[in-house]
């Protein structure tokens, strides 16, 4: 079968269309205070506006037509792609970024909720020198990539309610895509309606703390599990015990699967308890808090067999404060910071670099493996070991009562050796560009995981500007190869998928 690219292609200009008129908002958010580099939002807005109608005008709106696996793999794929390079205009429109590179690198990782950033390099300006209109911009693209374009553009435009499960199974994270309803654009309305009214639950809870204009930027950040902040030391900055709980609260709720939370709301409260992959993700979380207040107060770390570390916390709540605050950021993969954890002890970032391999749950909008996949590779490990002792014996693996399949199995097995795959290529690649080859892997790692902040050059308190241009282009690769589950853009570079 072939791919239908005039489906593609239509379907790619309403997309735009959808692009142009959330181009507009940070435009907006300029005009109030009155920023004239703001206009760089109205000018790709225009753009995206003209390639989006061009399509419609000569291909025609998108009908009633099926969507296949193949037009799903291609619109969310190239969606994702196209929209990043368009995006990324209003950063050299507005003269705030003069690399086109640099400008795709920051929208990129916002789109796929990395929150890796340029910002305050030698040659870019500092997080807290650019306009309100771009921290603005920077924070809705982590909101709309949070929950996904696809899924979101499946809740507000009916062309694509036809063959739209193709695009929701292609672009919402985890092995598998729950549905909460039979229609696909019903799915995602509620998913939708449910991920906005939880933001705005943030919203006024970080009022008392911080402006609105702050606590939307953060809000948005922290449901998508993104991480960009409007201040230069992240979260850190409002020296907050206060803030600090607040977001580590809806960061914890960011990374569960949503279909939990709707059907908690729905009345069926123990629905979180009773599933394996949510008590498995509780126990990562609380299990390396306890090990990382462990390596981080005072009276602790000097039972530690080591020379003495910078950073220690003589009173057991601030650790367990600061603690908790840095797991469910790396465990969610929103990436926000409140201290330099590098400078804590060599235990407290091992821990750290550990949890960078772990992700949120599946249908959470969280990045990395995903818990789910932990759970299911453990039991398959343990499987295989029972049965060298009984080889006759039939061993099921079970989550949450039900068989999982083999195809299953071999998929998540699959998706592991490719995410190694494309981490150790990436590491290659960018440390061939001179950096150290611990600053090379982890800064590799932490955008195919979609987290942001690494360690060595790349660490809580740097940022990836001194990266050289084609080390900034295979990192975002990594990101949106991380962030649609590797087999949706991969499948795009196989020239099996565009012939017959």
């Amino acid at each position: 079968m072939v791919l239908n690219l005039p489906v593609v292609v239509r379907t790619l200009g309403g997309l735009l269309l959808f692009l142009g008129v959330a181009l507009l908002m940070p435009a907006l958010v300029g005009w109030v205070y009155t920023e004239p580099s703001a206009w760089g939002f109205v000018w790709a807005a225009a753009l995206a506006f003209a390639l989006g109608g061009s399509a419609w005008a000569f291909l025609g709106a998108p009908g009633r037509e099926d969507v296949g696996a193949r037009e799903g793999f291609a619109i969310v794929g190239l969606s994702w792609i196209t929209l990043s390079l368009i995006g990324a205009l209003p950063f050299v429109f507005g003269g705030v970024l003069p690399s086109y590179t640099d400008a795709f690198f920051e929208t990129m990782s916002g789109f796929t909720t990395t929150g890796a950033t340029i910002l305050g390099g030698a040659h870019s300006p500092g997080i807290e020198a650019i306009p309100r209109a771009f921290h603005f911009w920077r924070s809705l693209a982590h909101w709309m990539g949070g929950m996904g374009i696809i899924v979101l553009t499946l809740a507000v435009l009916p062309i694509l309610g036809v063959g739209g499960m193709q695009l929701f199974r292609a672009e919402v994270p985890g092995p598998s895509a729950d549905k909460l309803t039979p229609r696909v654009r019903a799915t995602a309305r509620r998913l939708w309606l449910l991920y906005v009214g939880i933001t705005a639950v943030e919203v006024v809870a970080l009022l008392p703390a911080m402006s609105l204009f702050d606590a939307v930027n953060h809000a948005f950040a922290t449901m998508a599990t993104g991480g960009f902040s409007p201040e230069g030391g992240s979260v850190g900055d409002y020296n907050s015990a206060y803030v600090d709980g607040v977001i580590t609260v809806f960061m914890f709720l960011a990374g569960m699967n949503f279909a939990l939370h709707y059907r908690m709301l729905r009345g069926e409260p123990l629905t979180a308890a009773r599933d394996t992959e949510f008590r498995v993700y509780a126990s990562i979380v609380g299990g390396a808090t306890l090990l990382l207040v462990f390596a981080t107060w005072e009276p602790t770390v000097s039972l530690l067999p080591m020379e003495e570390v910078a950073n220690t916390y003589d009173s057991i709540v601030t650790a367990f404060r600061y603690a908790v605050f840095q797991v469910v950021a790396i465990v969610t993969t929103t990436g926000f910071g409140t201290a330099d954890y590098e400078l804590w002890a060599p235990l407290a970032t091992g821990i750290l670099f550990l949890l960078f391999f772990c992700g949120g749950m599946a249908g959470s909008t969280g990045g990395g493996v995903k818990v789910v996949r932990h759970v299911v590779l453990g039991k398959t490990t343990y499987k295989e070991i029972r049965q060298l002792v009984h080889p006759q014996a039939v061993l099921p693996i079970r989550l949450n009562d039900e068989v999982v399949s083999r195809e299953a199995v071999n998929n998540i097995l699959a998706f592991i050796v490719l995410y190694l795959g494309l981490l150790f290529v990436g590491t290659i690649i960018v440390s061939a560009l001179g950096l150290d080859l611990w600053s090379a892997f982890t800064a590799a790692l932490s955008c195919i995981g979609n987290i942001g902040p690494a360690f060595g050059t790349v660490g809580p308190t740097d940022n990836y500007a001194h990266i050289p241009a084609l080390g900034k282009w295979v990192l975002s690769f990594l990101m949106v190869a991380g962030r649609l589950e590797i087999y949706t853009v991969l499948i795009l570079l196989a020239p099996a998928f565009w012939r017959r």
